[in-house]
């Protein structure tokens, strides 16, 4: 009876300490000709606490995009809840949206989204500019991270002027400059060679580790094999999930292909 007790009281401590709760999210779609509704998400329903690197994998189709643009407050759902530090997202006013988002989200896109008439700093400097932070302070934040990312020496460039992997970093550089509470990646590695892709899985390894809570979306199994956690999304519900526990990379690669193997062909492998 004791060992029950101890162990429904660490399942509420942990339910307390999530960071994101996502609670019995559906979302539904009407189609402009003929009312046909579609379901994106039935019933999700997970959570992730503070410092925890998570990646999510499906199918084209599968929801992990409307799932993502939700989390992002881009999207309402139908039903069910988002929780960020136990505050329901659409409590938020759309006239405090976008500060929201900014102040508490980091967003890394495929396309890495930095504006070519921009110098890489500025771009970084961009979300602070639109908070109106004073120079000094956003001078005090990006030089450090710079240093961290190794686009220190290319601040003053243009994008055009620079790889797809650096323009990655300064991406990443520009999402983490607020400090926000969870980085959401869309397909982080997508646009990028092999090389530039280790690269940056290996500064979202380091940055995870000094605190920052990661969310991202990916179809590479290379990519989510870095994650502590990885949860499979098929038909709009979250249907497995895998734990890193001691497992190395290639370990963790093999499990998720496996997992793959059993979300496409709807059977395990005898």
């Amino acid at each position: 009876m004791k060992s029950v007790t101890a162990n429904k009281d660490k399942a509420e401590w942990r339910i307390k300490m999530a960071l994101l709760e996502v609670k019995h999210l559906k979302k539904t779609y009407t189609t402009r000709f003929g009312g046909t509704k579609v379901e994106a998400l039935k019933d999700v329903e997970f959570s992730v606490e503070k410092g925890e690197y998570v990646a999510i994998m499906g199918e084209s189709g599968s929801g992990k995009t409307t799932l993502l643009n939700i989390l992002a407050a881009l999207d309402r759902p139908t039903g069910g809840k988002v929780l960020l530090d136990g505050k329901d997202m659409a409590a938020v006013p759309d006239s405090r949206m976008a500060a929201y988002r900014r102040d508490n989200l980091g967003f890394v896109f495929q396309d890495f989204n930095l504006l070519d008439t921009f110098s890489l700093k500025d771009n970084i400097y961009l979300p602070m500019v639109l908070a109106r932070k004073n120079y000094k302070e956003m001078e005090e934040r990006l030089n450090p991270l710079a240093r961290k990312l190794e686009i220190d020496e290319l601040l003053e460039k243009y994008p055009y002027e620079v790889s797809g992997g650096q323009k990655q970093r300064a991406a990443v550089a520009r999402a983490l400059i607020t400090n926000p509470r969870i980085l959401l990646a869309d397909e982080p590695t997508g646009a990028l060679d092999s090389r530039a892709a280790d690269g940056l899985l290996r500064i979202f390894e380091e940055i995870n580790l000094s605190g920052q809570t990661v969310f991202m979306v990916t179809h590479s199994i290379r990519a989510a094999s870095h994650a502590g956690r990885v949860l499979f999304i098929k038909d709009g519900i979250i249907f497995h999930q895998l734990y890193r526990g001691d497992c190395s990379n290639e370990d963790m690669y093999q499990k998720i292909s496996d997992t793959l193997t059993v979300l496409a062909t709807g059977r395990e492998e005898a």
